[in-house]
């Protein structure tokens, strides 16, 4: 049973839980603009942020990721299962693919935690900041044209990229968009029903993920207040009640504008993001 006078140690001042709250106020409403202009998970843009937000916040040591990643994860849940039914009511998603790839991205998410929950905060950095390079780059440079194969694939390549998705999208504590959106234009499918079907891959990637996260057992004097698990409630729900006003607003703006050019420049910024992660990582 926890000692109450050492959790009202571990407990930030008044001051410091609104900037807290502040903070993630902030974070949410980016990541939900951002995923209803872009189409790109708010998961990549969550990590970082929720990282900063609690570093500055005076929390750190070798699990501060982990609650980055797992938190990150949570909110997905939320956000995938709502994108996925609005798709579906637009008859945009391909549930064929889902019944797929299903088993094989969620067998990798589980995989995915025992991986991140063995390895140190600096270790995971240094995998948050390679990936969002990768696509940042992707994002910045790649062209719509872009074709490895006119069909999604099958047998044992199939067998071999299902549980890869699962697996980096949970080391990235993000959904389904970032890595299912390019696997699927890559090989033919239509970019609105990459979108729409990415969606459900996010929540088959975020519910066994987070499940996993809760038993987690972290050193209370290092983690954020309100952590069950690896999962910090707090920003779970500002986060998500946040992303829920914002998304529709990235939506309208979406239809409004021309968002190629943002990719380009997002794809930017997620360079700087990575290579800010790995100088972190390298102690620099």
């Amino acid at each position: 049973m926890t000692d109450p006078a050492l959790t009202a140690a571990l407990l930030p001042a008044p001051a410091i839980m609104m900037q807290m709250a502040g903070l993630l106020l902030v974070i949410g409403a980016f990541a939900g603009v951002l995923a209803g202009l872009l189409g790109v998970g708010g998961g990549i843009v969550l990590v970082p942020a929720f990282f900063y937000a609690f570093q500055t916040l005076g929390y750190g040591g070798d699990q501060l990721m982990q609650i980055c990643l797992a938190t990150s994860l949570a909110t997905i849940i939320v956000t995938s299962l709502r994108s996925v039914l609005s798709h579906n009511r637009k008859g945009a998603v391909d549930w064929q693919i889902l019944r797929n790839w299903g088993f094989g991205i969620a067998l990798g998410a589980i995989v995915g935690v025992l991986a991140v929950s063995s390895l140190r905060s600096t270790v995971l950095q240094g995998v948050f900041g390679g990936m969002a390079l990768a696509i940042g780059c992707y994002l910045g440079l790649g062209r719509a044209d872009w074709r490895l194969s006119e069909a999604m694939p099958k047998g044992a390549k199939r067998l071999m990229l299902s549980p890869l998705v699962g697996f980096l999208s949970v080391l990235m504590g993000i959904g389904g968009g970032s890595f299912g959106v390019p696997l699927m234009t890559l090989h033919g499918v239509a970019v609105h029903r990459a979108v729409a079907t990415a969606a459900g891959f996010g929540v088959i990637i975020a519910v066994p993920s987070v499940a996993g996260f809760l038993l987690l057992d972290l050193d209370p004097a290092t983690r954020p207040p309100f952590t069950v698990g690896a999962v910090n409630l707090a920003a779970f729900f500002i986060v998500i009640a946040m992303t829920l006003i914002t998304a529709p607003w990235g939506v309208k703006l979406a239809h409004a504008m021309d968002p190629k050019p943002l990719k380009r420049v997002f794809g930017a910024f997620l360079v700087l993001v990575g290579l800010n992660m790995l100088r972190k990582a390298f102690g620099y």
